[in-house]
C-alpha cells in the first residue's frame, strides 16, 4: 500500500536504504521482496473443536484450583497454548483484518453535529448584558484558540458581552499578531451574533466613565461553569469589566451539551483565517495536489523546546543535555525528570526517523508524498534525512512556496497557521505528540468526517524500537500495526468523556440516518454521541462568493 503520487521508486528499496540507520541487517531488507511468498499458518484443526476442548481444559483446571490450591500462572499457561491457536485460525493464520491505513472505513457513517437545540436561547444584547469581558489568551497559535473557543462559552455563561480576545505578544513565540492579523475578526463576530454578543473594544465613553480600571483577574485550570458564576459573575456585576488573564484550558472539559456545541461553532466555524492566510494554505494544498492525489501531514514536533520540555534524551550525549537543559531552564517549575521513565511511560515523541519507520510499517510505500509541518527540527538536515530516504517526496511550506512565505516568516502563529491549513486538508495526519495541534487537529478531522488521523502508540512503540534489532522486518512491522490499532482515528476510539474535548469533540458528532436523497423530511439521528446537525456550515457560506458574509447577515436578520 503506498502514497497516491507519481513519484517514488521502488518501496522496499527505500527501506533498505534507510534500515542502514537501525541496527537491523541488510538481510532483513532483502527479505522484504520475497514476502510475496511467504505463507501464513493456518491451523489444520477445525476451529470449534479447540473452542470445546479450551473450554472443557479451562473448566477442568478450574474445579483442580479450587479444591486444590494450584495458582492460576497454571491456568495462565495452559490458556495461552490452547486458546491462541484457536484464535489465530479464526483470524486467518494470527493476522487480523488488514487496516485501510488511508480512510477510516465506518466515518461514512458520522458527520460533525453542532446546532444549537430548541431552548438555546438568543444572545443578549450588550445594553442588557451584565457587562464587558476582555480574555488575555496564552501560549502558541492552537493554544490560544483553546482559549478563544473557550472565552466565546464562559461569556455565554456569564451573559457578559465579550471583547475581540488579545493574543500573547510576550510567550516562547515572541509572535506580536494581533486577532485580526490571523483569524477573520468580522467573520467571527457575525457568525456568533445569535450566540454571543462580540465587539472589537470597550466604548471609550463607557470606560472614560469607570471609576477604576478593568478588574484583572486569574481563574483556575478547569474552572467549571458554577465556578464562574459564583466568583466571576459577582465582580462583573460589580465592577462591569472584568479581563481573565493566561486564558488558556480554563473551563472544564465536561460541560453541558449545548455549552459543548457552542464550543464546536467557535472552533470548527467560527475561527476563520484571515484572506492571506487562507490564501497560502490553500496554494500549497494545490500544490500537494498537483504531484499526488493524496498526501501525508506529519506534524513532527521535534524542536529544542518540545525536546526539552519532554526532559527525553535523544542520544547527542553532553551537547544534547547542555542545549536542552538550558532551554528547559526557561520552565521554572518543571520537575527533574527521568529520560528513561519518560520513554518508557510514552512520554518522548519519536525521532522523524522512528515516525518514518513507523509508517512503512503500517504500510505506506516510499512513493508516498510528505508534508512535513514543523519548525526548526533540533539536529537540522541530519536528524531529517533518515526519514526523507524513507520518503523521498519530502516536503515544507519553505520547499513550496520561498518567495511567498517571506512576509510570513516574522510571525510564528501565521507560520503554523499555513501548517494548520494544509495538515487538515491532507487525506492523513500524523501527530508525534499530545500537543495542542495535534489535539485541535483531531478533533476538527473527527468532526470534519473522522478523516484519518494517526497517533504513535508511544508508549508501546518505545519499547519496540528499542528491540527492533532482535526481529526481522516482518515482525518488527506486524507489531507495529497491532500496537496501533485504537491510534488510527477511528470512530469507535470516540467516546464520551474521554480526554480533552478539543480532542474528541463527541457531543459534536452525530450518527448519520440512512434516507433518500433529497429528502427534507429526515431529521438526522440523535445517536448515542449527540444530536442535530450543524446546517450553517462556513463552507455553505464561502460558496456564495465575495458577498457571502452579507448573505449570512440578511439571512440572520430574516430569522428575527
Amino acid at each position: 500500500m503506498g502514497g497516491g503520487g507519481r513519484g517514488g521508486g521502488c518501496g522496499d528499496m527505500g527501506i533498505a536504504k534507510a534500515w542502514r540507520y537501525s541496527t537491523f541487517s541488510a538481510k532483513l531488507a532483502l527479505e522484504q521482496q520475497h514476502q510475496h511468498k511467504h505463507v501464513c499458518w493456518r491451523s489444520q484443526k477445525r476451529p470449534i473443536s479447540w473452542s470445546v476442548l479450551c473450554g472443557l481444559m479451562l473448566f477442568i483446571l478450574g474445579l483442580i484450583s479450587l479444591f486444590t490450591g494450584h495458582l492460576a500462572s497454571d491456568l495462565e499457561w495452559y490458556s495461552q497454548r490452547l486458546v491462541k491457536p484457536s484464535l489465530y485460525s479464526k483470524l486467518g493464520g494470527g493476522r487480523r483484518a488488514s487496516i485501510n491505513i488511508w480512510k477510516s472505513e465506518s466515518s461514512k457513517f458520522y458527520h460533525g453535529c453542532s446546532k444549537k437545540g430548541r431552548h438555546f436561547a438568543p444572545a443578549v444584547r450588550e445594553k442588557s448584558s451584565n457587562g464587558y469581558l476582555l480574555i488575555a489568551a496564552s501560549g502558541g497559535l492552537n493554544q490560544q484558540r483553546t482559549g478563544i473557543t473557550d472565552a466565546v462559552v464562559v461569556a455565554r455563561i456569564l451573559n457578559a458581552t465579550l471583547v475581540v480576545p488579545e493574543l500573547d505578544h510576550n510567550s516562547f513565540w515572541k509572535d506580536d499578531s494581533d486577532f485580526v492579523n490571523i483569524f477573520d475578526v468580522d467573520w467571527f463576530i457575525s457568525l456568533l451574533a445569535k450566540d454571543v454578543t462580540i465587539i472589537r473594544r470597550v466604548p471609550d465613553k463607557f470606560m472614560r466613565s469607570m471609576e477604576k480600571p478593568p478588574y484583572t483577574m486569574r481563574v483556575p485550570r478547569k474552572s467549571t461553569p458554577e465556578y464562574y458564576l459564583d466568583q466571576v459573575l459577582p465582580i462583573l456585576l460589580r465592577r462591569h469589566v472584568v479581563q481573565l488573564t493566561k486564558f488558556d484550558y480554563r473551563l472544564a472539559n465536561n460541560i453541558d451539551d449545548e455549552l459543548q456545541k457552542l464550543r464546536c461553532r467557535v472552533n470548527y466555524h467560527a475561527l476563520r483565517f484571515t484572506k492571506p492566510i487562507q490564501e497560502l494554505g490553500q496554494k500549497l494544498v494545490m500544490r500537494m495536489r498537483n504531484m499526488t492525489n493524496r498526501y501525508i501531514a506529519v506534524h513532527l514536533r521535534f524542536e529544542p523546546d518540545m525536546l526539552a520540555f519532554s526532559g527525553c534524551y535523544y542520544g547527542g550525549g553532553e551537547k544534547e543535555r547542555y542545549e536542552l537543559g538550558e532551554i528547559r531552564k526557561r520552565w521554572a517549575t518543571l520537575p527533574d525528570l527521568s529520560p528513561e521513565g519518560e520513554r518508557k511511560r510514552g512520554k518522548c515523541p519519536l525521532t522523524p526517523y522512528e515516525v518514518g519507520l513507523m509508517l512503512r510499517a503500517l504500510g505506506f510505500g516510499n512513493e508516498t508524498y510528505l508534508y512535513v509541518a514543523s519548525g526548526e527540527i533540533y539536529g537540522g538536515e541530519e536528524t531529517l534525512r533518515p526519514l526523507r530516504e524513507l520518503f523521498p517526496n519530502f516536503y515544507t511550506k519553505e520547499m513550496l512556496a520561498s518567495e511567498e512565505l517571506k512576509p510570513f516568516l516574522p510571525y510564528s502563529s501565521r507560520l503554523a497557521a499555513i501548517d494548520y491549513i494544509v495538515s487538515d486538508e491532507s487525506d492523513v495526519f500524523i501527530t508525534n505528540n499530545n500537543g495542542n495541534m495535534a489535539k485541535i487537529l483531531a478533533g476538527r478531522r473527527r468532526y470534519m468526517g473522522h478523516k484519518r488521523t494517526i497517533r504513535p502508540n508511544a508508549k508501546k512503540l518505545s519499547a519496540l524500537f528499542m528491540a527492533r534489532n532482535k526481529m526481522d522486518w516482518d515482525t518488527f512491522s506486524r507489531k507495529v500495526k497491532t500496537y496501533q490499532r485504537g491510534f488510527m482515528g477511528d470512530p469507535d476510539e470516540m467516546r464520551p468523556g474521554r480526554g480533552e474535548f478539543h480532542e474528541f469533540p463527541y457531543s459534536c458528532v452525530c450518527k448519520k440516518r440512512f434516507k433518500f436523497p433529497y429528502d427534507e423530511s429526515n431529521d438526522d439521528e440523535q445517536g448515542t454521541l449527540v444530536s442535530g446537525a450543524y446546517t450553517g456550515s462556513e463552507s455553505e457560506w464561502e460558496n456564495r462568493g465575495p458577498n457571502g458574509l452579507q448573505s449570512l447577515k440578511e439571512s440572520r436578520e430574516d430569522d428575527e
